[in-house]
């Protein structure tokens, strides 16, 4: 019965743990991804400027920053914007994550 105990509270751990940085692929030691988001379908935003935004995570207790899109426009100056991508990074699962995302477009 408590092997039964242990077994159940590691699975409950390990699935609590298991909400780290998403991508298209996830590590349990390691992840470090970029993958394409949005971009424009008209397809008449020339890149001239591009900025980055980062939410970050430590053991999934404490978490900061701004990844939104509109964000990192506003704050690189980025008037139109062409494509919006994202990459993830984490490190043991939750001991540190980061979501970022990368928006490159028409500056002021």
């Amino acid at each position: 019965m408590i092997k039964l105990i242990k077994i159940s509270i590691l699975s409950i751990i390990l699935f609590t743990l298991s909400q780290c940085a998403t991508g298209p692929v996830n590590g349990m030691l390691f992840t470090s991804t970029k993958f394409g988001g949005e971009f424009n379908p008209a397809n008449d935003v020339k890149v001239t400027k591009s900025g980055e935004g980062c939410t970050h995570s430590i053991l999934s207790i404490i978490g900061f920053g701004n990844s939104g899109a509109g964000y990192v426009a506003k704050e690189n100056k980025i008037s139109r914007i062409a494509t919006v991508d994202h990459s993830t990074f984490s490190i043991l699962i939750a001991l540190y994550q980061n979501y970022c995302t990368i928006v490159s477009g028409e500056g002021l």
